[in-house]
């Protein structure tokens, strides 16, 4: 690792032409503060978005704005089709076998909240007192809580997965954690604070042989590995739901995704009750448009769902495969540059091949907040705090960290500007300046 940028053309996995598809994202040329240039190490937060995205939804919100599902006119029936053309791409992105699988969320977190409740009603698969749920310890707190709630609301036990040491979910206990009453198994694809990409499959596999349904959590998978809901880890048709959230795909706010299996999530009660979700209404009783609108009640996010399609036909055009390789890429490049400043400690697996690009840290002697303030000093956007992933923080005895992620545009330049900031901070502070950092 040197202190000066290393050419694209020599770190092998970097996407071709990586500065033309950064100029695809407007923001990236920004200057901040006293003429800074941004650099950009929060994506696992939130992605930016490419022109097309931004483009796609002012010409909606220009030129086709109406209701969907309401209005018989020429601007309903445009804003219609732009709304189901949305999750007509979605499915493809996640191959999934029928378009009416795909549920528009406002988030990930209420896509993992309306499984959850629903499960805790009556149906075929209502969980009840004496069921078992089970979800790992280094969960972001969107697949912890809802099934807290769920396991308080029933009476039903809630059980977990530990962490080893290096950051990988502990399996050693699976034949004692997943037994014959254990309903639900939910858990991440890739941590969003250690980074860990689990063994989905492996997990799915143990569930289904003791009946159990498989949740999983791709909010940070969906961005960076090829999601396809039918063969997962090269296992046909291991999981039942997937959540994941538009931001984090180069798509906007305020969007998310559930995908369910069409057989269970005919089995599910409605979530929401409202308009367009309903097939009759009278007043001693109502019925129930199928899926997925069963789960769609009210105006939908509209213009949100249509920048979702467009951000995912502009992650499928470059390829899913390729933007993985990048990731590893200039990943295994941080970790290296990161391994060179003394007093550095990162949280999780620092096997490239074993991680997605979220990086948490810690840097001896100064405070996450500190070191978030300072790199932003010099144009750098890393985030500081617990990521809400309290519990996987509290098993590595920290209460915070700093946490640089990566995406298709980043580059290496951007990730020594983060290694000198951090030599920056130390001096900063009056930390040491010991060469050769701990991991």
């Amino acid at each position: 690792m040197t202190s000066t940028s290393v050419p694209v053309s020599e770190l092998a996995g970097l996407l071709p032409g990586l500065e033309v598809i950064r100029k695809d994202f407007p923001i990236l040329e920004r200057r901040l503060a006293d003429d800074l240039p941004l650099v950009y190490l929060d994506s696992a937060n939130t992605s930016q978005k490419p022109q097309v995205v931004i483009d796609t939804m002012v010409d909606h919100l220009e030129r086709h704005n109406a209701n969907v599902a309401r209005a018989m006119h020429q601007l309903g029936a445009e804003s219609s089709a732009a709304f189901e053309g949305a999750r007509d791409k979605v499915a493809r992105f996640l191959n999934a076998p029928s378009r009416d699988e795909v549920i528009f969320t406002k988030n990930a977190s209420e896509a993992l909240n309306l499984v959850a409740n629903t499960m805790a009603w009556a149906g075929p698969l209502q969980v009840g007192k004496g069921d078992r749920v089970v979800i790992t310890e280094m969960e972001h707190h969107s697949n912890i809580v809802p099934w807290q709630l769920l396991c308080e609301r029933v009476g039903a036990e809630l059980r977990w997965f530990g962490l080893t040491d290096d950051g990988l979910l502990d399996l050693s206990n699976i034949d004692e954690v997943l037994t014959p009453n254990t309903k639900v198994v939910s858990l991440t694809w890739v941590s969003n604070m250690l980074g860990t990409v689990n063994p989905v499959a492996e997990v799915a596999r143990r569930a289904h042989e003791v009946g159990a349904v498989v949740v999983v959590d791709a909010s940070q998978a969906a961005p960076q590995l090829p999601v396809d809901v039918q063969k997962v880890q090269g296992v046909d048709s291991c999981i039942d739901f997937l959540a994941f959230t538009g931001h984090k795909v180069t798509g906007p706010t305020g969007i998310g995704v559930l995908w369910g299996r069409q057989d269970l999530l005919d089995q599910l009660p409605p979530f929401l009750g409202g308009g367009e979700m309903i097939a009759t209404v009278a007043m001693e009783r109502s019925t129930y448009a199928p899926v997925p609108h069963k789960f769609e009640a009210g105006t939908p996010p509209i213009v949100e769902a249509v920048g979702l399609g467009a951000a995912v036909d502009y992650l499928s055009e470059i390829g899913l495969d390729r933007i993985h390789e990048h990731e590893q890429a200039i990943t295994g490049y941080l970790l290296e540059g990161l391994a060179t400043v003394s007093g550095l400690r990162v949280l999780g697996p620092t096997d490239v091949t074993q991680r997605g690009g979220a990086v948490s840290f810690e840097l001896e002697g100064v405070h996450p907040h500190d070191v978030a303030q300072v790199l932003d000093m010099r144009g750098i956007a890393v985030r500081a705090g617990h990521h809400c992933a309290k519990p996987a923080h509290k098993r590595y005895g920290v209460q915070s960290s700093t946490r640089a992620s990566s995406y298709l545009y980043t580059t290496p330049a951007e990730v020594d500007a983060l290694i000198e900031g951090l030599e920056y901070t130390k001096r900063y502070f009056k930390v040491g300046h010991e060469k050769g950092g701990t991991r």
